[in-house]
């Protein structure tokens, strides 16, 4: 008995993907694991952007061209902003399985970005594993702001954004911020 379509249900969901120079909004294709399954996915080194609405970091307001299909290499995605939470994944794979995690809010700096927003990781925060040990090359940011260093006129705001880690030049928790001395 053959089958006449796939045994997988793959659906297109909206995002805006930042690179060093260019913006892409248009639509990525995404199966049961979310768009967190589809960028973690090992086999696969490329990602495609459907109906691809392009414009250059400078002006992100002017659009350069349209495209019916962008296609890039993962490694070269500073971050990835979905519209909606839900749209990364199924919980557990967003959490790495865990069912109780800490919530940390960060800032996140790429050699073009700043990313403020809430990490969530099982128990406490570890730099180390979460750069180098981690199966994940992209990690789940929440409520995420984002801002181009030189050009602090860009601004994302996105419930969920997914972060290249080889991008990932320094992560400072907000929560360990020096207090400004009052002064007597």
């Amino acid at each position: 008995m053959a089958m006449d379509t796939s045994p997988r249900t793959f659906r297109f969901l909206p995002a805006d993907i930042l690179t060093s120079g260019y913006r892409l909004v248009g639509k990525v294709m995404a199966g049961s694991t979310g768009v967190l399954g589809m960028l973690n996915d090992t086999t696969h080194s490329t990602l495609e952007v459907h109906d691809a609405r392009m414009a250059r970091l400078h002006v992100p307001t002017k659009l350069v061209d349209h495209f019916e299909v962008v296609r890039m290499t993962k490694q070269r995605v500073h971050t990835l902003c979905m519209a909606r939470r839900e749209d990364l994944g199924p919980q557990a794979l967003v959490r790495g399985g865990y069912t109780s995690i800490s919530e940390y809010p960060a800032r996140i700096t790429t050699q073009v970005f700043e990313i403020e927003g809430v990490l969530e990781i099982p128990g406490r925060f570890d730099f180390t594993a979460l750069m180098s040990e981690s199966a994940r090359e992209f990690i789940p940011v929440f409520n995420a702001t984002l801002t181009a260093i030189l050009l602090p006129n860009l601004r994302v705001e996105s419930p969920a954004m997914l972060v290249n880690r080889r991008q990932v030049d320094m992560i400072a928790l907000l929560g360990q911020r020096v207090k400004a001395e009052s002064k007597k």
